[in-house]
């Protein structure tokens, strides 16, 4: 009988804590989610006219063409922001084979029309390989090879950039950053449709 008392017990606080725990928390936590916040409770994902699933706010996207802005370096497996490989290059700061890459980098932007001073964001890459944001400086930077390719004016441009300005995360943070997606997708309403492409999701 002293046996069974304090089994029984452990066996009802158990029911009570899964039921508390594992089902009930969760699921008040989801409902609240999906009716508070729909579009991140999802994913942030983004659709086409077509209504498919173009990618997510979350995830950052390969742009081609001069046309567009191009988001930091991706390093993961396979193809750029690969969300199934998250990961960085590992390679330390006194590796020659950042310089390399780093060097790479730096070509390709000048291909682009994107001259120094080069922000550290722009030809460095994360630690997941997957951020869609990149600093102010870095858009900044960016602004009049993508005029020039587009036809467009600078000024303009920079104050497109500067309306998707968004604060640092944290509140030592004074850095602002912008996502690349939304930048891009904005000059596409403005100027039309560039001749590059954008890397499925």
């Amino acid at each position: 009988m002293t046996i069974l008392r304090p089994l029984r017990t452990a066996v009802l606080l158990f029911v009570i804590l899964f039921v508390v725990v594992g089902v009930a928390y969760p699921l008040v936590v989801t409902l609240a989610g999906q009716a508070l916040f729909p579009m991140q409770a999802k994913g942030s994902l983004m659709f086409n006219e077509a209504g498919g699933i173009e990618g997510s706010l979350l995830i950052g996207k390969e742009f081609s063409g001069n046309e567009y802005f191009i988001g930091r370096p991706s390093a993961t497996a396979g193809t750029p922001y690969n969300a199934s490989a998250s990961g960085a290059s590992n390679l330390g700061p006194t590796n020659p084979l950042l310089f390399s890459e780093v060097n790479e980098t730096i070509l390709r932007l000048q291909s682009r029309g994107i001259l120094s001073p080069y922000p550290s964001d722009l030809v460095t890459s994360s630690g997941s390989g997957l951020d869609p944001h990149i600093t102010l400086d870095a858009a900044m930077v960016q602004v009049p090879g993508i005029a020039a390719a587009r036809g467009a004016d600078e000024e303009e441009l920079r104050g497109i950039v500067l309306s998707h300005a968004e604060s640092g995360t944290f509140l030592f943070t004074q850095d602002q950053y912008v996502n690349v997606y939304l930048i891009n997708l904005d000059l596409d309403r403005h100027y039309g449709t560039g001749r590059g492409t954008v890397n499925p999701p």
